[in-house]
Parts: structure tokens; sequence; C-alpha cells
């Protein structure tokens, strides 16, 4: 099943992010990889620190399964597809448009922005900026775009998912 969100045509399995293997809803790899890893590791520190050797190894497989369904669970919270249909009918209005730039050149920095957020370092955005800038520098594509110009967006992107989840309204 097909459906045209803002121009863009994608089908129901793309709009639910769907899980390749199992096909559940909600599939993050990187979110569930990166609480599996904080997890596995704060929890084989703190069984490590009591039960020697072994149960490092057995905290650090224990917390990275409890990690992984947390990470999951956090990346939810930020659904690639969902912002990027947000922000493709949202940019053209934003104080820093300019006719110069299409979505196309927009779109890496609202996604750095995103992807730089961390809710386990409950960060703002002037202490995440050097983390979207290498993150843009990475993917802008061909963009003539300057950080400079692509920085506004990249903090409202930021600022989005951060106000989504801390659950204020924006």
């Amino acid at each position: 099943m097909d459906s045209k969100l803002s121009g863009v045509k994608t089908t129901k399995r793309e709009l639910r992010n769907e899980d390749p293997i199992t096909g559940a809803p909600g599939a993050h790899p990187i979110g569930t990889g990166l609480g599996a890893a904080i997890g596995g590791a704060l929890a084989g520190a703190a069984v490590g620190t009591v039960a020697g050797p072994i149960g490092t190894v057995a905290g650090t497989i224990a917390g990275g399964v409890a990690g992984a369904y947390c990470g999951k669970a956090t990346a939810e919270n930020i659904d690639p597809t969902v912002e990027g249909i947000y922000w493709r009918g949202a940019y053209a209005k934003q104080p820093y448009f300019s006719n110069d730039y299409s979505y196309e050149d927009y779109e890496p920095a609202y996604r750095s922005g995103w992807e730089s957020y961390d809710p386990a370092l409950h960060l703002g955005w002037k202490e995440r900026e050097a983390v979207a800038k290498k993150r843009w520098e990475s993917n802008r594509g061909a963009t003539a775009m300057t950080w400079d110009q692509a920085s506004m967006a990249a903090e409202d992107a930021y600022g989005r998912v951060n106000a989504r989840a801390e659950n204020k309204p924006r």
C-alpha cells in the first residue's frame, strides 16, 4: 500500500519504520545499539565491582539486553521518517529559509540536528552543536550551504526532538 505525504511516495512499511526481520513497527537499530552499549557498559561495571571478572561479563550481557530495550524506546521518540516529513513541510516557513536552497539542501542539517540529540546526556544545543556539525560535514552531500547557514536548521531539529522528549509542546 502506497501513500503520498508531502509529495513523497512511501510504503506503509516505511511509515511504520518496520523492523526488517520481525516486521514490528518502530525499528531503530541505531538507538537500540547505543542503548545496548551504554546499558551493557554500566551494568557490567556495576556488577563487576561486586562479583569480579565473571560478574562483569554476565553484567555486560544482561545490561546489553536491558539497554537495547531502553535505547529502542528512546529512539522511537525520534523517528527519522516522521522528522523528515515534518521538516519537508515546514522548512520553507522558517525564518532562516532562503530560496537559494531546496529541502534537499536543508535535509542534512535537520538530520544532523535530530541525530545529535542524546536524552541520556540532558544537554542543550550549545553543548551538542559540535556533534551536529561533524555529522553534517560527513553527510552534507553536494549542497553549497555552509555550516553557518545550516546550523540554524540543525538547531531547530535538535530543539524539536528535545522538546518532544521532555514532553514540551513545540
